[in-house]
């Protein structure tokens, strides 16, 4: 197969006679000196370098060589230390401080650090909440321009890229190869603090923040500050009582997107989270979490007071009611009062049912 032919440069009529007359060109009986003249020469041949894969245009023959590794897929930057290649050479810089750490470019809000000033940029639209780009179909606003096509895919893509596992379709491939995980179970973003795993570099980079104690998120009605951009949306709706989402199913309303998709799941009885140890299905991944702890053996709670532990929270509280003395359950009909919802029910039917 022929490498794609790199371009073909445009030149019209107009152009070639200045490129051949070196003399004086009259323009509506006005004489243009040399420097004009070149001016001029320059805005007629702009972006004369066409792609001839895709039509895009360059104003020079550079820039188009460096545009058509999209079309051959050519990354002759190679990371020494990690072996991951890259088109252009200055995004081999900004991935090497990855490995090195070094961070630039600092945050006068938050005190946020990061490798490249395109980054920084974008980040403080958090603190600004500068939603520049509207979605023209239904209105919702987004900080960049790319979350903006990603989102309109919504409205018009065709979704053409499939989960075998679950049947459910994708826009993108990535949105498929992230949901992936769900049933492979892979891992392969790695905390640096302590050795946690997550499936998406979001969670990564939310989880990294219990660490760092960062929280670059703070609420204009109260100043008090979250640590991820969800939260400060949830915590917002306090202040707002706003709930945008609803059900269309039971009409519903909650303050969450989010909230509202796990929601209608009750209606759908879809189950994306599968367990890996024995096949079984539930619609929310901290279920499927929860569940995982009956294979694992893993029981991450414990007594502050005497080193059992548990594998849910739930047990673990009532548990503590024992050293505490804590009786939460209270008899209406004789007043008496009991540690656990199980023991008052049992109360009722043997004195009270009878």
């Amino acid at each position: 197969m022929r490498d794609p032919e790199p371009c073909r440069i445009k030149h019209t009529e107009e152009q070639t006679d200045l490129m051949e007359k070196p003399h004086h060109v009259k323009t509506r009986e006005k004489t243009l000196s040399r420097t004009e003249r070149v001016s001029l020469r320059k805005r007629k041949v702009k972006k004369s370098f066409t792609c001839t894969q895709c039509g895009k245009s360059f104003t020079n023959k550079q820039s188009l060589k460096i545009h058509m590794r999209i079309h051959t897929g050519e990354k002759p930057f190679t990371c020494d230390q990690c072996g991951k290649s890259f088109a252009e050479k200055g995004n081999l810089k900004n991935h090497m401080n990855i490995h090195t750490g070094e961070k630039l470019y600092e945050c006068e809000q938050c005190g946020k650090t990061f490798s490249c000033a395109p980054n920084l940029k974008e980040h403080l639209k958090v603190h600004t909440k500068e939603k520049l780009h509207s979605c023209s179909l239904c209105g919702k606003s987004f900080s960049q321009l790319q979350n903006l096509k990603v989102h309109q895919k919504i409205h018009t893509a065709v979704r053409d890229h499939m989960c075998f596992e679950c049947e459910k379709t994708f826009i993108s491939a990535e949105s498929l190869k992230q949901h992936q995980r769900m049933h492979t179970g892979e891992k392969p973003y790695m905390c640096s603090h302590c050795d946690k795993r997550f499936s998406h570099s979001e969670y990564l980079k939310t989880h990294e923040r219990i660490h760092t104690g960062e929280k670059p998120y703070m609420c204009s009605h109260c100043d008090k500050r979250f640590s991820h951009s969800e939260y400060l949306k949830k915590h917002e709706g306090i202040h707002t009582g706003e709930k945008p989402y609803m059900c269309s199913h039971c009409d519903k309303r909650f303050s969450q997107a989010g909230a509202l998709k796990t929601h209608e799941r009750i209606h759908t009885g879809e189950k994306p989270y599968k367990c890996s140890h024995c096949d079984k299905r539930f619609s929310q991944s901290e279920h499927l979490k929860t569940h995982k702890r009956i294979h694992t053996g893993e029981k991450p709670y414990k007594c502050s007071h005497c080193d059992e532990r548990f594998s849910q929270l739930g047990p673990l509280k009532t548990h503590k009611r024992i050293h505490t003395g804590g009786k939460l359950y209270h008899c209406t009909v004789c007043g008496k009062n009991f540690s656990h919802s199980s023991s008052l029910w049992r109360h009722k039917i043997n004195n009270h049912f009878k």
